[in-house]
């Protein structure tokens, strides 16, 4: 898969601890964030960036109710490293989440 900068923005926010979510509303509208680590201001993120990196097996759903977090497979750490990025904070499972798609 070729990164666009929106999937290395998720990636690297990923890698950095910062947690992304899907806010699931009643009505069926979701709307996709990155919340920083520290507390800053939350950032959106397109729909389609979180598909194509999903389909490419590099971050999983958990698919919770009102807001699933994504969390990184050993497949996106892998693009991580590929990438020259050390040290990842990422929460989720290490050769676990391989397996699983959406």
């Amino acid at each position: 898969m070729k990164l666009r900068r929106g999937h290395r923005r998720v990636l690297l926010a990923l890698a950095r601890g910062d947690v992304v979510k899907s806010h699931r509303f009643v009505s069926g509208r979701k709307i996709y964030r990155i919340h920083p680590l520290d507390g800053g201001k939350s950032r959106r993120v397109r729909r389609k960036v979180l598909e194509d990196l999903m389909d490419a097996g590099l971050i999983y759903s958990n698919k919770k109710f009102p807001a699933a977090a994504y969390l990184l497979t050993s497949r996106g750490r892998e693009q991580l490293a590929g990438l020259g990025i050390k040290g990842v904070r990422a929460v989720g499972g290490v050769n676990f989440l391989d397996e699983h798609r959406r």
